[in-house]
Formats: structure tokens, sequence, C-alpha cells
């Protein structure tokens, strides 16, 4: 009953007064009118994954500089309210593994009725800047048959350090 990425859909949603006292509501602009969003972009294990960080980091930060300021602002009048603290409100890049390669999480603020259109933006230079970058691939699930004894590390059972 909602559309992908938050975006609204035009329905009128009634709620029951009792609904307050018995149910957990959520109002993202409240006091603070942004949210923090996150984009998961997974790129190979070959992949040149630090430049690939690189380049998520600075397009993030392009893509969110102009919120930075007002929620700078905002925080400081909500904090006061809600208790609660944000040291760093410019964007990060996360760098985890997963299955198919390694997963670069952007973790960024935005405006939460743009959310879509925020992340939009970021997929759209990502996928320009890849393309242009031969050492990024962006990686789906795959399955590899790793072969040890021919391509582990000698210390595992793998070859011997001389030539293959």
């Amino acid at each position: 009953n909602w559309v992908d990425a938050d975006q609204s859909t035009g329905r009128v949603i009634h709620i029951p007064n009792h609904t307050v006292f018995t149910e957990q509501l959520a109002n993202y602009t409240s006091d603070f009118q942004f949210i923090w969003n996150e984009i998961g972009i997974m790129v190979t294990f070959e992949s040149d994954w630090k430049k690939a960080k690189e380049i998520l980091s600075t397009i993030a930060h392009e893509e969110s500089q102009d919120f930075i300021e007002q929620a700078k602002a905002q925080i400081k009048k909500a904090a006061k309210s809600y208790l609660i603290e944000y040291r760093y409100l410019t964007p990060i890049v996360y760098t985890n593994v997963k299955d198919s390669g390694v997963m670069l999480s952007i973790r960024y603020l935005t405006d939460p009725r743009r959310r879509r259109g925020s992340a939009q933006a970021i997929w759209e230079r990502a996928l320009d800047e890849f393309s242009e970058n031969d050492s990024i691939d962006l990686a789906y699930p795959t399955i590899r048959v790793f072969n040890n004894p021919k391509e582990g590390k000698p210390d595992t059972g793998g070859p011997s350090g001389e030539a293959k």
C-alpha cells in the first residue's frame, strides 16, 4: 500500500484518536525536517573499491551540501526537546563485505519529501562515474568455483609462490 522510496501517493489516511495511545507513530518532519537515507551500491571484489568509495563520498557530499547548514541549525533546536545529539551531519560511506562483492553504503541527510529524487541523483552520478572508470564494476549475485590447489595462497594449500 506504498510506492517505492516512500514517495507520496496522494492517499488520505484517517487515524482514529485512540491510535495515538496504542500504537507508535512516526513523524518524519516534526522539529527536524531531514532524515538519514541510505543507498547501498555493491562493487565486485576485483574492483578498486577504495576508488569507488572515494567517488561515492564526493558525490554524496556534493548532493547534500545544501542541506548541511540548515540541518545544523535545526538539530540544535531539536536537541533541546528530544535530547538527541549528532556530531556529524555530513555524508559518510560505510564499507561491508557481502556474498557477491563489496557493499558501499552511502548515508546522507535529505528532505523526506525528496528522498527518491536525491537517491536518483546519486545513483545517476555514480553510474556515470563508474562507467568512465575501468577499475570499477557493479556486482550482482554470482557463483564462482574456487580451486584452492591452483588459486589459493601457499599457506592454505594453494600453489607455491613459484611460477604457476
